[in-house]
């Protein structure tokens, strides 16, 4: 019997606690504008959940009211050293009017930053972030995180009020709806200078011309000259999909020197599910991959009632329209490929032809797991303790696919960040597992991406339509990283700066084809 895991219907489970675990987290309840509450229905998610969720303080005078929950997840942290950054929830609320079919995104009020909530409550330890979104006040979503150091642990914020502005929306004060919470862990990417490659024989990667093994110093937002004159950003085409070695890369485009948010893991099969039950009828058919049974995927079911049996699992068979169209549902936005750099190997000096973790050592003997496809999922034999970890050619063997999200740091003979494989700011599988879908810097297309962040609607057939991001063609894309199941070069897509497919403009959806989004930091 297939287990079904979707967001906002009425079900029960048991989620348990470990560490590095991440599946958005919905729930539902259905309520009128003058507050009477219909239901009150829960869901909980592989490692952080929403509960408790109520309406109150209906003001018909400004038109909002407040949408209480508390929320809770594993694996937090907040450190004032290096490299000085926190995770976060990054939490946005869906809603359905009555007798309506089409799901939408509900405008929050801005927190402007002047050190109050605005009209929200913050949880006790906790506090809150956003950007004007629609440029009135109005936000897509709110950041929640730790308000001081904390090592790294478990975190429960009861009593959060996030301010809905639904009149903003055009919902009338006695309109009945329904509403969902998600939550989706994040990474704090601080601003700062960083190098762009590693001093390496990566393929394509980038150095500083005319010396191959010198790195090339990102130190602002400003534009950057692309060339062949001595100091300017530059890379070989000699294999794969380089790009075409032009520019420049304009003043717009995120190079990864401002601060970001990056997602700790890559989309999970929960998360991918609970986004296609959200979506119209034409919109999931031009969304859903279609691949239930194939290399560890299992998202299947119809429209409006798709459901999973590999919650935790990092979801394959992406295209590039169906992640884009998932960060755009989302507010959120794709990310470059100098964030890319910048999110592995942070601030440090590089090691040549390092991994995501900064090394150059990877676990090299084929895993076998247990407990597949449970939210324990774990590495069973063949973890090194002296090697960074990762899901890719080598190691997957006859697994034949993603691996749970977060699974390398729950291990119990991990030691740190190279055997957790984790990326200098603690962000996971940034190396193998699925390959990341990055906006290349070699394509006109890419370099015209100015990391204008998603709005939480989709085009009537279920495209992203955000202005200035690579369109379904793919155009102006890439892929990072490497993947469990990729046979040709697999070594060599994993190293941090390897660009053997920086600028692939790819559409397909293939058993190595996932991905994770970023947002601009408020």
């Amino acid at each position: 019997m297939r287990k079904t895991i979707k967001s906002c219907k009425n079900k029960t489970t048991t989620a348990l606690k470990q560490k590095d675990k991440m599946i958005n987290m919905t729930k539902q309840i259905k309520l009128l504008l003058l507050f009477m509450i219909i239901s009150n229905t829960a869901a909980f998610a592989n490692g952080i959940t929403v509960s408790n969720i109520s309406i109150s303080g209906q003001n018909t005078v400004e038109h909002y009211s407040l949408v209480n929950f508390d929320i809770s997840w594993d694996n937090s942290w907040r450190i004032n050293a290096s490299p000085a950054n926190w995770d976060a929830a990054w939490i946005f609320v869906k809603y359905r009017p009555q007798n309506q079919t089409t799901w939408k995104h509900a405008t929050l009020h801005w927190v402007d930053g002047t050190g109050t909530a605005d009209g929200h409550t913050v949880p006790a330890n906790a506090t809150i972030a956003s950007s004007n979104d629609n440029g009135s006040g109005g936000a897509h979503g709110v950041f929640v995180y730790h308000d001081s150091a904390m090592p790294q642990g478990s975190v429960n914020y009861t009593g959060a009020k996030l301010r809905w502005d639904y009149g903003a929306d055009g919902l009338p004060d006695g309109d009945l709806v329904e509403v969902c919470v998600f939550a989706i862990e994040m990474v704090y990417v601080p601003q700062g200078s960083f190098e762009l490659g590693s001093g390496g024989t990566e393929a394509n990667h980038f150095y500083k011309y005319p010396i191959t093994t010198n790195t090339y110093t990102v130190n602002s937002e400003n534009a950057i000259t692309v060339g062949t004159t001595a100091g300017n950003l530059y890379y070989n085409a000699d294999s794969g999909v380089a790009g075409d070695r032009s520019g420049p890369i304009p003043a717009a485009f995120p190079k990864g020197y401002h601060a970001f948010y990056c997602m700790k893991y890559e989309i999970s099969q929960d998360q991918y599910t609970a986004f296609l039950n959200k979506l119209t009828g034409t919109q999931d058919a031009n969304r859903f991959p279609n691949r239930d049974g194939i290399s560890r995927h299992a998202i299947a079911g119809s429209s409006g009632n798709r459901t999973t049996t590999r919650p935790y699992v990092a979801c394959n068979y992406l295209s590039w329209g169906d992640l884009a169209a998932y960060l755009d549902w989302a507010a959120l936005r794709p990310m470059t490929e100098l964030e890319y750099e910048k999110a592995c190997r942070g601030t440090k000096s590089p090691v040549p032809n390092e991994y995501a973790w900064g090394t150059t050592n990877i676990a090299g003997n084929a895993y076998t797991i247990s407990n597949a496809e449970a939210a324990n999922e774990d590495i069973a034999t063949n973890y090194s303790t002296s090697a960074g970890n990762a899901n890719y050619n080598t190691t997957n063997d006859n697994i034949g696919g993603p691996l749970r999200c977060g699974i390398f740091a729950g291990n119990a003979g991990n030691t740190g960040r190279e055997t957790s494989g984790a990326t200098y700011y603690g962000i996971m599988e940034m190396t193998g597992n699925l390959s990341e879908r990055t906006v290349t810097v070699g394509d006109n297309s890419g370099r015209a991406f100015t990391g204008t962040n998603g709005d939480g609607m989709l085009a009537t057939n279920g495209d992203a339509n955000t202005v200035n991001w690579p369109g379904a063609s793919a155009i102006g894309v890439g892929s990072r990283g490497g993947a469990a199941l990729l046979s040709i070069f697999p070594l060599e897509r994993l190293h941090s700066s390897s660009r053997i497919l920086a600028a692939s403009p790819s559409t397909a959806r293939s058993n190595s084809s996932g991905g994770r989004g970023c947002r601009t930091a408020p």
